[in-house]
């Protein structure tokens, strides 16, 4: 991703996060002081630092090179104290014991093998801690584009498994029910679900086709608690 997108997603992220993500996502960790937190796949580290600001012991890890010198970078100039590591999610390095909380925001769609990463991030979670995660929502790609062509939001195929290609990675497509599955799989109980729909008073802020934001959810958050 470019240095200057990245900057400009500054000091918390990209329009849909700011406006969509981030408030539910905080809302759903609650107060993180004190904690250990987890970012799990924290690309550039905007959400790393909005914990840290919070009070949160964050350890954030991202398996990309550029990603994550961006991160480190910010942390040398504002000394957050969080610890940042380069490792491939779906096989996580010793990381100093249990966390309170792990949030994986935007990852788990963009990942192949995202069952090995959601097993990974609920193995380190502690006996009633929280495990969050955010994706595109299944139902609902695309909704910006579909959204600006066609006044609606149009889909051919959902049962199936795609490739979403992207302007800087693929995403890839796979019915709700295969996250929600997992998280049983693994034991997890499920605290709630959010499908944050947009402000109007946000709309004339954002790209071209997010007034679709306002009628239907382009992303879904989940929290679960680990048992």
């Amino acid at each position: 991703m470019p240095r200057h997108v990245l900057d400009a997603m500054e000091p918390e992220g990209d329009f849909a996060q700011r406006h969509l993500l981030n408030p539910v996502l905080l809302r759903m960790l609650g107060d993180v002081t004190g904690r250990r937190v987890l970012d799990a796949g924290c690309g550039h580290g905007y959400f790393s630092r909005m914990l840290a600001d919070r009070g949160a012991h964050v350890v954030g890890v991202e398996p990309a090179e550029s990603l994550l010198a961006y991160a480190l970078e910010k942390e040398t100039e504002r000394r957050q104290g969080i610890t940042y590591v380069k490792a491939d999610l779906c096989r996580l390095p010793v990381l100093g014991g249990p966390f309170d909380a792990v949030v994986a925001s935007m990852v788990l769609m963009a990942m192949p093998d995202w069952t090995a990463a959601m097993r990974a991030c609920v193995g380190v979670v502690r006996p009633g801690g929280v495990f969050v995660f955010s994706i595109v929502h299944p139902c609902f790609e695309q909704l910006a584009a579909s959204w600006q062509a066609h006044g609606e939001y149009r889909v051919r195929e959902y049962l199936t498994d795609y490739e979403i290609p992207g302007p800087y990675a693929t995403d890839f497509h796979r019915p709700l029910s295969a996250y929600v599955n997992q998280l049983a799989r693994l034991g997890c109980s499920l605290r709630e679900t959010a499908e944050p729909g947009l402000d109007p008073d946000a709309v004339a802020e954002g790209l071209p086709g997010t007034g679709g934001y306002v009628h239907l959810p382009n992303f879904i958050v989940i929290a679960a608690d680990a048992n």
